[in-house]
């Protein structure tokens, strides 16, 4: 029996990154013996067990078959005679192959720490192309690891495309997918998601919504990078710049602009009334991911009011006050804070325009916290009923809005 630190704390220590969880490979063991050892049995389709002491996974050596299509189809055979090259083959990528020792020695028969250096993402086998979910996993490692050069072989990118091509990204289901967009969304350069599912064919048949917006015309003089696929790929990586982390702001940057791809042609680039359009696509995507309620929410807000907000310097104070309470900022003061961000990444994130100001986000910041410091006991109410309480309210926040313009 012999154990093996593996995946991906294996290959973030070679690139000096902070490692995450700590997984491990068990070669020349059985079921019987690891619980005999005090491990912790957690597994369903193969053997996995938790550490007596540390709680880590050990999962046994494993190989396996496809025996059906997408990504629950295998089989999977578990023995003390399966060898670590049989179980680190069956792995996505070759830099997620890699085993260390107990020695630190390291057991690299893909070349993997090559392709570290050459900061390149390669499927180790063709056994790649038997799991959908791997053209996801790729993707979202993009988004994590463009912005230190790696990307994907061009073998890999066939491979991944021979995938799309034969249906097999069909086989996945909408939960998995949404999770590996959160994911994305979270990391430093969510726009290398997009690009490498675009790359492969996969981004029109999971995203069809943002997939159209690629292609379509803006404004030069709004829009210098002019294609609107292209501005939502910068908006998210300026979302990631501003709220690192944060796949809530993240979601409502992807989706603020779904209205473009439904503009008329003839009246290109022009996009009259696009954020009220994109309301329809959003629901649609949103529906067919289970998109978590507050994640929904705050994008439909963003992609309704995102032209308001860039022209705040305009509006009256009763727009402004409306305004915060179409989008329930006084029962959800958060949502404020929040539209006012991804707004400031919709006017950032565009070619040239990236190290602007953006005065709006903290003028909106600004007249919610006037109009929140007043509350039902700061009016007279005498002789006022239901209705009449709430309009009260309403004109003393409106005033104090006023105050400070």
């Amino acid at each position: 029996m012999k154990t093996y630190l593996v995946g991906g704390a294996v290959r973030d220590e070679l690139l000096g990154r902070a490692a995450g969880d700590h997984d491990y490979v068990v070669v020349g063991a059985t079921p019987e013996k690891m619980l005999a050892l005090g491990y912790q049995p957690v597994g369903k389709d193969f053997p996995v067990f938790l550490h007596p002491q540390t709680k880590e996974e050990y999962a046994l050596a494993r190989s396996e078959r496809k025996t059906a299509a997408g990504y629950h189809g295998f089989v999977f055979h578990t023995d003390a005679d399966v060898t670590l090259e049989q179980d680190l083959i069956r792995r996505d990528f070759t830099i997620n192959a890699i085993a260390k020792d107990e020695n630190g020695n390291l057991f690299d028969p893909f070349n993997g720490q090559q392709d570290i250096k050459d900061k390149i993402l390669r499927h180790v086998s063709p056994a790649f192309a038997e799991d959908p979910v791997r053209i996801l996993r790729a993707a979202r490692f993009m988004a994590r690891f463009a912005a230190l050069g790696f990307r994907v072989a061009p073998e890999t990118i066939r491979l991944m495309q021979q995938m799309v091509g034969n249906g097999e990204v069909d086989a996945l289901v909408s939960e998995r997918v949404w999770q590996e967009l959160k994911r994305a969304l979270e990391e430093t350069r969510p726009s290398a998601f997009l690009q490498t599912l675009r790359d492969c064919g996969a981004l029109k048949n999971l995203f069809p919504e943002i997939d159209a917006l690629f292609g379509v015309p803006q404004r030069i003089e709004f829009h210098p990078e002019v294609d609107a696929g292209l501005h939502t790929q910068m908006v998210c990586d300026m979302a990631a710049t501003l709220a690192p982390g944060d796949a809530l702001i993240g979601f409502a940057a992807l989706t603020h602009d779904l209205g473009k791809a439904l503009s008329p042609k003839d009246e290109l680039p022009r996009h009259i009334g696009h954020e009220q359009t994109g309301l329809q696509p959003l629901a649609v995507l949103c529906e067919r991911f289970k998109v978590p309620g507050d994640y929904r929410e705050l994008a439909e807000i963003v992609c309704r009011e995102h032209l308001n907000i860039h022209r705040l310097d305009e509006m009256k104070s009763g727009t402004v006050h409306d305004l915060i309470a179409r989008c329930d900022g006084f029962r959800k003061p958060e949502r404020i804070a929040q539209l006012g961000l991804v707004c400031e990444a919709d006017k950032r994130g565009r070619l040239g325009l990236e190290n602007d100001q953006y005065p709006s986000r903290a003028l909106l910041n600004k007249f919610h916290a006037a109009a929140m410091a007043i509350t039902f006991k700061d009016i007279d109410s005498t002789g006022l009923q239901g209705p009449q309480i709430g309009e009260a309210l309403r004109r003393a926040r409106i005033k104090a809005i006023a105050s400070i313009m």
